[in-house]
């Protein structure tokens, strides 16, 4: 039997026993360090996980099912994700009649018609109930209704209108007659 034996392990073969030993041990120190370094990238406890990565086979399959589903860095992305929609969905509100969705700047409400929000009597921008000037134009906000949309257009036109009646007035008799034509 040891004939047999001594015939069948020969120097070749016995190299690349050699090589198949080597490239194992190197595989296990590979996995073990892979182990831990994934382990760390996910914000696992690393060191725990190369502990459990020292049993050869079943400590990689143990972690494989049992490691965090995402690495720390997708995870912290991710939350910055839902707090930059949050922030988006702050624009946003609610109709207090209807519950219809609305935008920050918006004066009715587009499904129900009911006033949210009074208008700047000088320049129209929104305004919200609890402010007390409009932080477009400063002018003070009062608990007078809100102006008509056309209101600056008015202001613009009444120099001019005033303009003839000043100069009817001067061309007035003393009598109070009208002018002559």
């Amino acid at each position: 039997m040891s004939e047999l034996l001594s015939q069948l392990w020969t120097p070749e073969l016995q190299a690349a026993f050699t090589v198949v030993v080597i490239l194992l041990v190197i595989l296990y120190v590979l996995s073990i360090v892979w182990v831990v370094r994934d382990a760390y990238l996910r914000g696992s406890y690393w060191y725990v996980w190369a502990i459990v990565a020292l049993i050869p086979l079943l400590g990689i399959i143990a972690y494989c099912l049992l490691r965090p589903p995402l690495l720390q860095i997708d995870r912290d992305e991710q939350e910055l994700e839902i707090a930059l929609k949050q922030r988006e969905l702050m624009k946003y509100g609610e109709c207090a009649n209807c519950g219809y969705p609305v935008e920050a700047d918006f004066v009715l409400c587009p499904n129900c018609h009911q006033r949210l929000k009074n208008l700047c009597g000088t320049c129209n921008h929104a305004l919200d109930p609890s402010w007390t000037v409009c932080p477009y134009c400063a002018t003070p906000v009062g608990g007078a209704a809100p102006a008509r949309r056309n209101a600056p257009r008015a202001r613009t036109q009444q120099p001019q209108q005033a303009a003839p009646q000043q100069r009817q007035g001067r061309t007035r008799s003393p009598q109070g007659e009208h002018p002559a034509p």
